[in-house]
């Protein structure tokens, strides 16, 4: 499947959105690193919780922030909606490439949102540790997507990298802690 083949479609930016969700993403972006910025996202997230613009917002605010596990809850309930709307399944593990082509016939550029929004959650899982399950996702993209538009490939070996030392590490641990033992 060729995720860079598609026609301009109407993105999930050009999507109707609520006047007053649009005033808080402008606001929040104009206050933006200050505290009240998240405030204002916060708001428009309870006004419309399904408003990717307002996911995406609340993404960019967490992960510039820093704030990793906070982006990474927000990359899973993205991945949801988007989810939810090309009727794919809910459970990553499941996903193959026929759902996909399914997808496509939808949105291609919401299942590129969809792919790319798994994308984001496999490096923040890699980020914070979460290393097993960074790997299992991102396998399964560079699967989906043969040719790596996505450029999935690079960030998954690095993940595999971390993960093999991690391994490494536990099993030092493991034998240092029965060497002491003896």
């Amino acid at each position: 499947m060729d995720l860079q083949d598609f026609e301009a479609e109407d993105l999930y930016f050009n999507a109707e959105i609520n006047p007053e969700v649009a005033e808080l993403l402008d606001e929040a972006a104009n206050l933006y690193p200050e505290p009240e910025a998240e405030t204002l996202l916060l708001r428009a997230y309870f006004l419309a919780p399904e408003d990717l613009n307002v996911l995406v917002a609340l993404y960019r605010y967490f992960y510039y922030q820093h704030r990793l596990s906070d982006a990474l809850i927000v990359a899973h309930k993205a991945i949801t909606v988007s989810g939810r709307r090309l009727s794919l399944p809910e459970d990553w593990r499941s996903l193959t490439q026929l759902h996909l082509g399914q997808g496509v016939l939808v949105s291609m550029t919401l299942t590129r949102f969809y792919l790319m929004a798994h994308k984001g959650a496999g490096y923040l899982e890699m980020r914070l540790g979460e290393l097993a399950d960074a790997v299992g996702r991102l396998q399964t993209l560079v699967d989906i997507d043969s040719n790596d538009r996505l450029g999935v490939k690079a960030l998954l070996d690095l993940a595999q990298e971390r993960l093999q030392e991690q391994r490494y590490a536990e099993m030092g641990n493991v034998i240092s802690m029965r060497s002491v033992r003896a």
